[in-house]
């Protein structure tokens, strides 16, 4: 599918967001829906959540519509998680019709010329965060996503429970593996800041020595993670000593990421949220796009040279690639032995011709291969039968 454009020849950016739940994700989801609203720009909202009950915003696909969630609980006995999933892998054989639609609400319609192209699409998804970035169905999303538009993932943060030591090194371990499971941009945002501001956060991130100071706080004073006394207090345990150790190991992980403090409920900070979107878009195009590039044409490759493979094995085991077949030949009996040694002169010339033959027919298959893409549907199996009869040829 072409990657859709509005009039400027800008495609529209796609916002994945993604968060634990309880991070306020989907508050956060209703918040810059309203943004883009006031900013009139209208966006077009994705809900994949086929659990939640009712959705603050107006959507334009909702995966309710298409999926039963209670339904396939019951049809398939699966629990609440596996019917997420469940629901996530049907919703996905119907990602082709979702791009379809993207793509013509990226575009001006001659038909409703006051209705303004796409430039932002919102994807909320379900809270069990693993069952979307981990599965099947969430790759082949976000992939189907990526190759169409820009693509950033919007990583949603609980600010308050993220303000001991361990829970937000937690909270960034999860983000590195999100990070390099969709391999796509990726924005941090700390949410609830009305509640507690996240300047804490953005200084842990860049200071390590910051991040030190707080940790042998909390040893100090006896409530490492949020445990009261224990082993943990005196600056000694093995949890310090580990987050010491990844504190300097996400250094580097830290510099790829954008950082915002946001609240869902104020909308304090939504204007440097979609700053910080734009940034990650030209990104996206810069750096990301290119690899996702390589990858295609890496899969393309492969799949070209899987066809190649699987024709030479077909032509060795039908013989009509020249080379003698690997059937284990009868022993004659030696009272007929001199009649073949007498009939072996006259199929000399035969053999060389039925070569010439092969060879033939052999480069006729490569080229009508070529011509059909390399179909291996069944029809095309028995054509090719019919093509060998045809032919006159003895399988």
């Amino acid at each position: 599918m072409a990657t859709p454009q509005d009039s400027s020849g800008t495609p529209p950016t796609a916002i994945v967001c993604v968060g634990m739940a309880g991070s306020g994700k989907t508050t956060f989801m209703q918040r810059i829906n309203a943004h883009l609203h006031a900013q009139k720009e209208k966006p077009y909202v994705i809900n994949l959540d086929p659990a939640v009950r009712t959705v603050p915003f107006e959507t334009n696909i909702d995966i309710r519509e298409s999926v039963n969630y209670k339904e396939v609980m019951k049809s398939y006995n699966l629990g609440p998680n596996g019917g997420i999933l469940t629901s996530l892998n049907l919703f996905a054989t119907k990602i082709d019709q979702i791009l379809n639609f993207i793509e013509k609400r990226s575009v001006p319609d001659p038909e409703e010329p006051q209705r303004k192209p796409i430039k932002k699409i919102l994807i909320d998804t379900p809270g069990q965060i693993e069952v979307f970035v981990w599965s099947a169905s969430g790759s082949i999303i976000l992939d189907s996503l990526a190759s169409s538009c820009p693509t950033v993932i919007a990583y949603i943060i609980d600010t308050p429970r993220t303000a001991s030591t361990s829970t937000f090194m937690s909270n960034m371990l999860y983000a590195c593996s999100i990070l390099y499971k969709t391999k796509l941009p990726m924005i941090l945002v700390f949410n609830k800041t009305d509640v507690k501001d996240a300047e804490f956060a953005k200084e842990w991130m860049t200071d390590f020595e910051s991040f030190q100071a707080a940790l042998r706080e909390e040893e100090e004073a006896g409530s490492f993670g949020g445990i009261e006394g224990g082993g943990m207090g005196g600056g000694s345990g093995y949890m310090g000593s580990l987050l010491n150790s990844m504190s300097l190991m996400l250094e580097e992980f830290y510099s790829h990421l954008s950082v915002v403090g946001v609240s869902s409920m104020t909308g304090q900070g939504i204007t440097e949220f979609f700053d910080a979107v734009d940034e990650k878009a030209k990104e996206f195009e810069r750096d990301y796009k290119p690899e996702l590039e390589r990858r295609k044409k890496q899969r393309e490759e492969d799949k070209l040279a899987n066809r190649e493979k699987e024709l030479g094995k077909l032509m060795k085991d039908m013989a009509v690639s020249g080379e003698p077949s690997t059937r284990k030949q009868p022993v004659p009996d030696m009272d007929t032995l001199s009649d073949m040694e007498d009939e072996q002169e006259d199929d000399e010339g035969d053999d060389e011709e039925k070569e010439v033959d092969d060879e033939g027919l052999s480069t006729r298959y490569k080229q009508a291969l070529n011509e059909s893409g390399g179909s291996t549907k069944k029809e095309d199996d028995y054509s090719f039968a019919r093509y060998l009869r045809a032919s006159q040829m003895n399988i």
